[in-house]
């Protein structure tokens, strides 16, 4: 009787810290769980954000500028760089939320170019009616860690965004130049 070999589907990782026994169907599951956790993560925000009569993005937004106020004075780049989006979609949301009473735009009394974000109480009510669902949700959405879990979430969540930072402009190059390639 012949023995057939199980034929595997090519790498797609070849970092050995990536592989188990020379094996990358562990990463390709983990990716996949991300990409689900993502959509989810994603439809509750979305969830908040139509509890409050916002777009997700303009939410997003909102918060922060809620919860940067602690740390000091939240200009349009200090969002931007906290969400890690461009200046001008920030601005071009803001205004919107300007426009709906929830945030206001100050010059800067030192520098007349800058600005800085603060909510309303019209802004802070909602996010503050709204805080109780996201207690209930968000304990259940994250309810199956455990404090050291947290922990290292925290941690490697940025250093995730980052090297996707840098993999995103590499993956341009390659498909550009396959893309060439295959003319």
């Amino acid at each position: 009787m012949a023995t057939t070999k199980k034929k595997h589907a090519p790498l797609t990782v070849t970092r050995p810290e990536l592989l188990i026994d020379g094996d990358d169907a562990a990463f390709r599951e983990m990716v996949h769980a991300a990409l689900a956790f993502a959509a989810r993560l994603t439809a509750v925000r979305d969830g908040y954000a139509e509890l409050v009569g916002l777009p997700g993005p303009q939410y997003t937004i909102l918060v922060s500028i809620q919860h940067l106020k602690d740390d000091g004075r939240v200009s349009v780049k200090r969002i931007a760089d906290h969400l890690r989006l461009s200046g001008t979609f920030v601005t071009t949301e803001t205004n919107k939320l300007v426009q709906k009473g929830l945030v206001l735009k100050q010059k800067d009394p030192n520098d007349g170019r800058r600005v800085s974000l603060k909510m309303t109480s019209e802004g802070d009510d909602l996010l503050r009616r709204l805080s109780e669902v996201q207690q209930e949700v968000n304990d259940t959405h994250f309810g199956s860690l455990s404090a050291e879990e947290f922990q290292q979430l925290r941690k490697i969540m940025p250093e995730l965004v980052d090297s996707t930072d840098a993999a995103l402009p590499l993956l341009e190059h390659l498909t550009a130049k396959r893309a060439l390639k295959s003319r």
